[in-house]
C-alpha cells in the first residue's frame, strides 16, 4: 500500500462530472476520464467507498459534497469513487434523493487502475474505505482507512486538509483556521 510521501501513482479511470444525472446533459457528456495528471495545481481528496446502491456509502459522500465549497476555497477537488462503473453511479444520482445533482467529482475505477495501484482492494474485491489527501504536487500527505462497515467524518478530513496546507506544527484538535505551534 502507498503512503505519506509517496507519489500519487499514475492511474485513468471515467469521471462523473457534478451536477449530472444523466449520460449527457444539454449536448454535453457526463463523464470525462480522469488520471493522475487532471486538476494541476490542486490538492485532491480521493474518497474511496465500497460500492453504489448500498447503506453507509451514501451518508458519507453527501456530507463530502457538504462540505464541496470549503475544499475547494482550499483549492482541493473532492473526488469520491469506487469499483463499479460510471453508469451505476448516475442512477444511482437519480434514484437517491441525497445523490440528485451531486454537487462533486465521482469516479468509477472499473478496472481498478486507482484502487489496485494504491493496495486498497479487500478481499471482498471492493475498496476499502480510504481517504487520501494529496498535495498539489501529487504526493500522498494523509491517509485513513476504516473497514467496510464504519463511516468517516469529512468535517475530520477537511480539518487535516487545512492544517497541512498551513506547513505548520499543528495541535491534537486544531480547529479549522486555528494556531499553529510555535517550534
Amino acid at each position: 500500500m502507498l503512503g505519506i510521501g509517496d507519489k500519487l501513482p499514475e492511474f485513468e479511470v471515467t469521471g462523473v462530472k457534478p451536477g449530472f444525472n444523466a449520460h449527457e446533459e444539454n449536448g454535453e457528456s457526463a463523464f470525462e476520464t480522469l488520471t493522475n495528471e487532471s486538476f494541476p495545481g490542486k490538492w485532491k481528496v480521493i474518497v474511496f467507498y465500497p460500492k453504489d446502491f448500498t447503506f453507509v456509502c451514501p451518508t458519507e459522500i453527501v456530507a463530502f459534497d457538504k462540505l464541496a465549497g470549503e475544499f475547494e476555497d482550499r483549492d482541493a477537488i473532492v473526488l469520491t469513487g469506487s469499483t463499479d462503473n460510471e453508469f451505476c453511479k448516475l442512477a444511482w444520482r437519480r434514484e437517491h434523493p441525497d445523490l440528485d445533482k451531486l454537487g462533486h467529482w465521482q469516479f468509477a475505477d472499473t478496472t481498478g487502475s486507482l484502487v489496485d495501484s494504491l493496495g486498497v482492494r479487500s478481499p471482498a474485491g471492493v475498496a476499502y474505505r480510504y481517504t487520501y489527501i494529496v498535495d498539489d504536487e501529487g504526493t500522498i500527505q494523509h491517509v485513513y482507512a476504516t473497514n467496510l462497515n464504519v463511516g468517516r467524518n469529512p468535517e475530520d478530513t477537511l480539518r487535516v486538509l487545512d492544517a497541512l496546507q498551513t506547513d505548520e506544527l499543528c495541535p491534537c484538535n486544531r480547529a479549522v483556521g486555528g494556531d499553529t505551534l510555535a517550534a
